[in-house]
């Protein structure tokens, strides 16, 4: 007889603001300027910080991701 293992939903980890600048190769003062233009990842505001879903930050990087060229296609 075979049990099924119950699915436990996990929230998605929330990022540092920290860890979202080390992660984009950006210092953390454009990370903040971003987010009060309302540009960049969304962030959560957890009292006085910012905090970033994985999957939000994923997400605008697909957003942000150049189109193929021909020359990608080629290879």
């Amino acid at each position: 007889m075979r049990t099924e293992t119950p699915v436990v939903w996990r929230p998605d980890p929330l990022l540092t603001i920290d860890d979202v600048a080390d992660w984009l190769g950006k210092p953390k003062n454009t990370l903040y300027a971003w987010h009060s233009r309302g540009k960049g990842p969304r962030a959560i505001r957890v009292g006085n910080t910012l905090r970033y879903r994985r999957s939000d930050v994923e997400h605008w990087l697909d957003e942000h991701t150049d189109p193929p060229t021909a020359q990608d296609q080629d290879r």
